[in-house]
C-alpha cells in the first residue's frame, strides 16, 4: 500500500523469490515494458567472438587452475593455427597451434616444467577442455616465449589485441 501510494502508475508485485510466488508475472511485467532492442547477430548465434578467442580462454583458464599465484597474470596466450580437417583415419580433427608468451626469463622454465611435465599436464587439460567446447578431437602444440615486459610494450599490447 506504501509503494501503491509513492508510485501510482506503477504496477505492483508482491514477490516471495523464496517460495516463487509471483516471479513468473513479474518476469512478464518487466519482459513487456523492455523495448525491442536491435538484433546484433543471428539466433543460432551464441556470441561474436571467434573460436580462437575461447581457446585462448581455455588455455588461460588451465593456466589459472595449475599455476596458481606464480605466473597467470604475467602470460598472454595467442593461437597460432586453427585448422579444422581429418585425422589418418579420415576422423574429424581440429588442429591449434598456440603460443604462451611470458613477461620474464624466470616465467618460461616455471611453465615448461621440469622434463616438460608442467606444460604437458597443461597442454592435456587445455586439449580436454577444448574438444569438448569445439566437440571435435583436437590435436594441441603448445610454445612458450618470452617478451620482455610485453606489458608496457605499445607495439605488443596493440598485437595482443589490447588497444586499437
Amino acid at each position: 500500500a506504501a509503494w501503491a501510494k509513492l508510485l501510482p502508475n506503477a504496477k505492483i508485485i508482491p514477490i516471495a523469490a523464496l517460495h516463487h510466488t509471483n516471479t513468473q508475472e513479474l518476469l512478464e511485467a518487466i519482459q513487456s515494458a523492455l523495448p525491442e532492442g536491435p538484433t546484433y547477430y543471428p539466433k543460432d548465434q551464441l556470441t561474436d567472438r571467434p573460436e580462437r578467442f575461447f581457446v585462448s580462454e581455455i588455455i588461460r583458464e588451465k593456466i589459472l587452475e595449475q599455476y596458481h599465484q606464480e605466473i597467470p597474470y604475467s602470460v598472454e596466450i595467442i593461437v597460432d593455427y586453427f585448422k579444422e580437417g581429418t585425422n589418418r583415419e579420415g576422423a574429424p580433427i581440429t588442429r591449434i597451434g598456440a603460443t604462451i608468451y611470458v613477461a620474464r626469463k624466470t616465467q618460461k622454465p616455471i611453465i615448461i616444467g621440469r622434463k616438460g611435465e608442467a606444460i604437458k599436464k597443461l597442454g592435456t587439460e587445455s586439449r580436454k577442455a577444448i574438444q569438448t567446447f569445439l566437440d571435435t578431437n583436437v590435436f594441441l602444440e603448445l610454445h612458450v616465449k618470452i617478451r620482455e615486459n610485453w606489458r608496457d610494450d605499445e607495439r605488443m599490447l596493440k598485437h595482443f589485441g589490447y588497444t586499437s
